[in-house]
């Protein structure tokens, strides 16, 4: 499942925790939302009708009526055999902010883990350019300063910050010594700033399931990262934790993995839990 299919799913189903009544649901609109998905995981050449009924588990006729309904109101247009998304989706796309249901129903779980850890907590997710996009942050009572709030929207190095090791970790070797310079920004004296001995970090984020830094981007700085993936095993955002040594100290770094794991597994089931497409960390 891509980004856009899961910020998809995140704001269509109710409200922010998803309790609204089931038989509330209209399930010829749920039938042909799965369609736009579908279609929105297939090549810009669209798909045949068949193709997409497969894929979204209906029948050719129940699929070929919404398709055609779809097709009336401009969301998706007909090339031939094969059907795209249409003109009016991608004018409506424009105008939606792109991480709101993500971030109203991750919310109360970045919350708890930073009362939990009384800490920072952030949620990312990868965008178009390569890069990262912190939409939404938590913070314990006592967080102040640069670890305090106010974090959307910026930008931190990819090789010095943890969410930025997780995401250079789903690269394969072979591009990543490709594009990365030799010699790296430092930020710190501790940075990692020697390509090979960051391959070998990267290396052993992808065996171990996590990232940290320690002293890498700022002075006393200490991130925990995690990867939230969907049933595919795509990485589709980061869950991070990050504290001062003098509170979050390393001893406390077994605690707060283990304390992540279970909020990306509430995550995951948050998003996707009525899509039978299971878990993948």
């Amino acid at each position: 499942m891509t980004v856009a299919r899961v910020l998809a799913r995140a704001t269509t189903r109710g409200g922010p925790m998803g309790d609204e009544p089931a038989d509330l649901t209209n399930r010829s609109v749920t039938k042909a939302v799965r369609l736009l998905r579908e279609l929105a995981a297939q090549p810009r050449t669209g798909a045949t009708v068949t193709a997409l009924a497969k894929v979204a588990g209906l029948s050719r006729p129940t699929a070929f009526r919404l398709l055609y309904s779809l097709q009336q109101e401009g969301f998706v247009d007909r090339i031939g055999t094969n059907y795209v998304l249409g003109w009016e989706l991608a004018r409506m796309g424009r105008r939606a902010d792109p991480y709101a249901g993500l971030v109203a129903r991750a919310q109360p779980l970045l919350q708890e883990l930073a009362e939990e850890f009384n800490e920072s907590v952030t949620l990312s997710v990868p965008n178009a350019e390569g890069g990262l996009d912190l939409v939404a942050e938590a913070a314990g009572s006592h967080v102040l300063g640069v670890l305090g709030r106010n974090m959307i929207g910026q930008r931190y190095p990819l090789h010095a910050s943890s969410t930025g090791k997780v995401l250079l970790a789903e690269r394969p070797a072979e591009r990543l010594r490709a594009t990365l310079p030799e010699y790296l920004e430092a930020y710190t004296p501790h940075t990692i700033t020697d390509r090979t001995a960051l391959l070998a970090e990267l290396e052993q984020v992808r065996e171990q399931g996590f990232a940290i830094i320690d002293n890498e981007l700022e002075p006393e700085l200490l991130s925990l990262s995690r990867p939230i993936r969907d049933g595919s095993g795509t990485l589709v955002a980061i869950l991070t934790l990050n504290g001062p040594r003098s509170r979050f100290g390393r001893e406390r770094i077994p605690e707060a993995l283990q304390h992540m794991r279970s909020s990306v597994d509430r995550l995951i089931d948050l998003l996707w839990s009525d899509s039978g497409e299971g878990r993948a960390h």
